[in-house]
């Protein structure tokens, strides 16, 4: 199954509307941070990347339901090669990424897909489920696993070097 969704992203063209089924690691820069430190010190991640799509965003909760928008993604940028090197398939979040980032994408055919911002109470309406997977003392800013379903996803830099800024 995984499989077949990142031969999906892959061929997905810049521009194009996705509706995504599936999981995302809901991360932002300090638990990338972290996970860099750890990788160097050794010792083993607290998840497995392989496989995954990351989505740069930091959830608040309402009423026990998780509401949940996109982050800008360029601050994230310094730790996108690390993420690929982990085997993330795709990363999700808002805005222009840097030229290196963008190089990244292309270089190791991982698509990059901005998810509408200013609508989190209509996006944490796709989310099914979700879970802390790691840094649970980090409040919004641990790693969360989300399952969702229909989540709007717009391609904006593809594996064949184009983007929509």
């Amino acid at each position: 199954m995984q499989e077949d969704i990142t031969n999906t992203f892959r061929k997905a063209k810049v521009g194009e509307k996705i509706e995504y089924t599936g999981s995302m690691l809901v991360m932002r820069d300090i638990a990338q941070k972290r996970l860099v430190e750890i990788d160097k010190s050794g010792a083993a991640l607290p998840l497995d990347l392989n496989g995954q799509v990351a989505f740069y965003a930091g959830p608040t909760f309402a009423k026990g339901n998780m509401v949940i928008g996109p982050t800008t993604s360029k601050r994230m940028d310094k730790f996108l090669e690390f993420l690929i090197s982990k085997g993330i398939v795709a990363t999700v979040g808002k805005g222009r990424r840097t030229q290196e980032a963008e190089v990244l994408c292309v270089k190791y055919k991982v698509p990059y897909f901005v998810a509408p911002s200013g609508c989190a109470a209509y996006l944490a309406n796709c989310v099914t489920n979700w879970e802390i997977i790691a840094f649970e003392e980090l409040g919004p800013e641990a790693i969360y696993r989300i399952e969702v379903t229909g989540f709007p996803l717009l391609v904006a830099t593809d594996v064949f070097g184009k983007s929509v800024f």
